[in-house]
């Protein structure tokens, strides 16, 4: 089992940055595949950005390219997600998941072993 818990989330102007952290509770947590996924009012969930074990390999989505980067401490069993040039439409509950496997990272966040409980991001205009 891997517990996962975020933090880090907030109000921000559009423009501004937050860096979100995720922490895993278990040091087995450098054995998955890790990312973030983020649902808005009324929408699907969304895959953001994900990153392998070792983190060699990274994945985001479109939307967020140039703006977002991932990147893990593996050592500390946490995962983080820097926000810069934040926009109205990244408003939305950003959730950390864990996957047993790296290829998962390419998949579209399908088939998520563990979540985290979320954290509000709130990017006011």
């Amino acid at each position: 089992q891997v517990q996962l818990t975020e933090s880090g989330g907030g109000l921000v102007q559009a423009g501004g940055s937050l860096r979100l952290a995720c922490a895993a509770s278990s040091g087995t947590a450098s054995n998955y595949a890790m990312g973030w996924l983020r649902q808005a009012p009324g929408k699907d969930r969304e895959f953001v950005a994900g990153i392998s074990t070792g983190g060699t390999h990274r994945n985001y989505a479109d939307s967020v390219k140039g703006r977002f980067t991932i990147s893990r401490d593996n050592a500390k069993n946490t995962l983080y997600l820097q926000m810069n040039s934040l926009k109205p439409e990244d408003t939305a509950v950003y959730y950390c998941a864990a996957t047993y496997g790296n290829s998962w990272i390419f998949r579209g966040g399908v088939g998520v072993d563990y979540w985290g409980r979320g954290t509000q991001v709130t990017v006011s205009s």
